[in-house]
């Protein structure tokens, strides 16, 4: 498998892709943001590791673009901005997880892992149309569904939900979701994700709502569903 690294310092992307190839992956490289949004439209890539400082375009800008032309290109971004705003801002634009420098390099291999799992891995195939209370995820299109009305998801929104919705009402363990979703790293992106999919259910005005089992895991609640 092959992964994008969009990195504008020349020793740190000379280190990653060499951590990359021990890994066991091919690596390309691209210095400024421009360069790697073509990169990236161009395919080919299981994964890409994106700096937030870019020149010419930076990696929120670069995140964002290729969100908003659907192309589910899984992202780890990678930067020394380590406030909880800039780590918002990153997830929000559709990034799927967010290092600080300096890293482990075994996290990030990890991360990686992680985010390319469910590309062919031997992961079983996404279900066609989950539903749950009065809403429907669609996972050609990863998308979320109410009366007409949608919303469209992240690649981790979507594995996210994807995951709750199979348990069918049913508690899951946050140990289960951060190893699955993150490699087993423990992470406060979770709480983050549960945040955004709590504000699409708003959007759509949905009954549906996630419950929080403090120091347990998350449940999908439905106020008509029989207890």
């Amino acid at each position: 498998m092959k992964v994008l690294v969009v990195e504008d310092e020349p020793r740190l992307a000379e280190a990653l892709v060499q951590l990359l190839r021990d890994g066991g992956w091919e690596a390309d490289t691209a210095a400024d943001g421009p360069a790697g949004l073509a990169l990236a439209r161009a395919g080919g890539y299981g994964a890409a590791v994106l700096d937030v400082m870019l020149p010419g375009l930076d990696g929120f800008g670069v995140c964002r673009a290729l969100r908003e032309e659907g192309n589910p290109l899984p992202i780890l971004m990678l930067t020394a901005r380590s406030g909880v705003p800039d780590k918002v801002e990153g997830l929000d634009c559709g990034a799927d997880d967010y290092m600080t420098k300096p890293f482990a390099p075994e996290e990030l291999l990890a991360r990686l892992r992680a985010l390319t799992r469910r590309q062919g891995q031997g992961e079983p195939p996404a279900p066609q149309g989950l539903a749950f209370a009065d809403l429907r995820l669609d996972p050609s299109a990863r998308s979320l569904h109410r009366e007409g009305k949608s919303v469209q998801l992240s690649p981790k929104e979507f594995e996210l939900l994807r995951l709750l919705m199979g348990r069918a009402g049913a508690v899951c363990p946050k140990g289960e979701i951060l190893d699955r979703l993150w490699g087993g790293a423990e992470d406060n992106n979770l709480e983050a994700y549960i945040s955004f999919l709590r504000k699409k259910f708003f959007y759509l005005g949905s009954r549906a709502s996630i419950a929080t089992l403090r120091k347990v895991g998350y449940r999908l609640d439905d106020p008509d569903r029989p207890a």
